[in-house]
Order: C-alpha cells, then sequence, then structure tokens
C-alpha cells in the first residue's frame, strides 16, 4: 500500500459518529503546520479561506492550477492526511470534474468536500444531476487506486442559514433525500453546513447513515454537545481566516494609529 494510500484509510478511520474528527481548517503550508502542531490529526482546507488567501473570493475564482499547486505544498509540507475542499469540481461536465479530482488526488489530496451548490448561480444542482457528477468522481478516485474519502456537502441548510430564515422540516426531508442519494452514487460522508438547532443535527444523525459533518459556526452548538447528538465529523471553514485576519487588522491599526 503506498503512502497515499495509508493516509486515505487513516483519514476514512478518523469518522467515527459520536466521535467526531476534529477538522480545523488551514489555507497553506504555514497554517497547515501550525495546526498540524497543535495536535491535529488530519488537515483539511477550506475553500472560502483559500480563496481569500490569495486575494480571491469564494466560488472558484482562484484557479484550478492554483488551488493544486497550494494543496501540493501543504501535502509536501507535512505528514499527516491531507483533505482538500474541492467546491463544485471545476466543472459542471462528469467528464471533466472526475479527470480534475484525478488531478488533486494527483498532487496529494486524499479526500474531498464536494459541494451541490450552483457555484456563482442560484440554488442547488438538481439531485439526480449532482448524483451522476458525484459517481463520476468516485469511479475516477477508485480508478486511481487512492480510497478517497468523498465528502458530499449540500448546501439546503447553508442558503436559509445565509439569510438569517428558519429551518424547517420539509429542508430536513430533502437533506435526507440528498444524502441517501449521494450515498448510492459513492459518497463517503455527508456535510451539512448551516444546520445548527442541535436537535435537527441529531435527527440528521439517526437518519443518514453516511458520517455527518457539521461546522463550527459561530453560535453552533459545543463539539461535545455534537458528538453526542452523533456527528462524526466537525469543522472550522472560514472560521480560523476570519479570526486570525480580524487579529492582524486590529494589530495592523494599532501601529499604524500610534498605539
Amino acid at each position: 500500500m503506498s503512502d497515499q494510500s495509508q493516509k486515505a484509510a487513516q483519514f476514512r478511520n478518523l469518522h467515527v459518529k459520536g466521535t467526531p474528527v476534529v477538522l480545523y481548517n488551514v489555507w497553506d503550508a504555514g497554517s497547515a503546520k501550525a495546526v498540524a502542531d497543535a495536535g491535529a490529526s488530519a488537515i483539511a482546507t477550506g475553500s472560502a479561506p483559500v480563496a481569500m488567501a490569495n486575494g480571491f473570493g469564494d466560488g472558484q475564482q482562484l484557479g484550478l492550477d492554483l488551488a493544486l499547486a497550494n494543496i501540493t505544498r501543504i501535502v509536501e509540507a507535512m505528514d499527516l492526511p491531507v483533505s482538500m475542499d474541492f467546491e463544485g469540481g471545476y466543472s459542471t461536465d462528469p467528464a471533466e470534474c472526475a479527470a480534475n479530482f484525478v488531478r488533486a488526488i494527483e498532487a496529494g489530496a486524499i479526500g474531498f468536500n464536494f459541494e451541490d451548490q450552483v457555484v456563482g448561480g442560484e440554488g442547488l444542482h438538481d439531485i439526480a444531476e449532482q448524483a451522476v457528477r458525484l459517481k463520476a468522481a468516485r469511479e475516477a478516485c477508485d480508478a486511481s487506486g487512492v480510497d478517497a474519502f468523498i465528502n458530499a456537502r449540500t448546501d439546503v441548510f447553508l442558503k436559509a442559514f445565509a439569510k438569517q430564515a428558519p429551518v424547517t422540516q420539509d429542508m430536513m426531508e430533502e437533506a435526507v433525500t440528498r444524502a441517501q442519494t449521494y450515498a448510492d452514487a459513492g459518497a463517503d460522508g455527508f456535510f451539512a453546513p448551516g444546520l445548527m438547532d442541535i436537535d435537527m443535527v441529531a435527527e440528521l444523525c439517526d437518519r443518514v447513515a453516511l458520517p455527518v459533518n457539521i461546522i463550527a459556526l459561530p453560535g453552533a452548538p459545543s463539539n461535545a454537545d455534537l458528538a453526542g447528538a452523533g456527528v462524526a465529523r466537525i469543522s472550522y471553514g472560514p472560521v480560523p481566516y476570519k479570526q486570525m485576519i480580524a487579529w492582524i487588522s486590529a494589530k495592523a491599526k494599532a501601529v499604524f494609529d500610534g498605539n
């Protein structure tokens, strides 16, 4: 078994319902080394911080070549498994999307977030269409010889969170349907960013066979409560980067103000 395959297996085994792997999302090799030194068991990028750290906005505005060069540097800087936030796979075409996954594996990634929102557009992809792309990505990963962990993300709840709208039971039903469909297409995990209510988190974990990933946004339940609800993966998304930027901005302002 190759070193990359061993890391893929190591990463997969970290996803245990009720004993979640905690991923403090990074954006470059320096932040990855800091998180690794702090005791992380795995490293994961966040698409927003990676883009912002390079002067771009989120939503695949950072070019694929730059994104892959960044993941390569992170992988080369450490011994831990490295998962990549791959947004929408940089293509709506299943074959091209699959080819992009292979390029990311060749860059050293052993896991991916793969989202169902229409990047640069509105709403979510049709469930069946997203499943076709997911299946193509799964088959491409398998053919590469690396059993990469594909974390299928739905933005059903995040869209409501962004609008400060309540989460409804209809949203829950759609999320469960998407999770089941994505599992059938080859997903290994289910990412539901924006879901904050602990009872609904527990319901999702109970109804979905895949390991569930929740993001620790401000106001989210504690990691202990998420673990108790059955969550298998907790990530931090853009929060660490934004906190770091707020800190450095305040420090710089104090210098320029003469304090």
